[in-house]
């Protein structure tokens, strides 16, 4: 099976035009796309980052999503995991967005 990627991280925030001028700006991310509801479409050319604007839900992080060879796959391999592995990749440096989100960056990448 190959390796999964990550796809996209949906932020749930507070001013989507203000957000997206932060990550279009300090980033370089390119606007891709405005959906029917507002959600704002950004791209690194690898990863997305949608910024969703829902008020009935926390702000921040929303979720982020994996492109996987087989859903099945990682479908049985979730059921016989008892809890998820919240442990996070290091960066040497890191920064807060507009709205208070850790922003981690690193020259180096992170460990594979």
């Amino acid at each position: 099976m190959e390796k999964s990627r990550i796809r996209h991280i949906a932020l749930n925030v507070e001013n989507q035009e203000e957000q997206a001028d932060f990550y279009k700006r300090v980033f370089g991310l390119e606007e891709k796309y405005r959906g029917p509801n507002g959600t704002i479409y950004l791209s690194d050319g690898y990863v997305g980052v949608a910024l969703i604007h829902n008020p009935s839900m926390p702000w921040g992080i929303n979720h982020f999503g994996f492109e996987v060879e087989a859903v099945p796959a990682i479908e049985a391999a979730a059921q016989t995991t008892a809890a998820a592995n919240t442990f996070g990749a290091v960066a040497e440096h890191w920064i807060r967005d507009p709205e208070g989100n850790r922003v981690d960056i690193s020259e180096h990448g992170w460990p594979i």
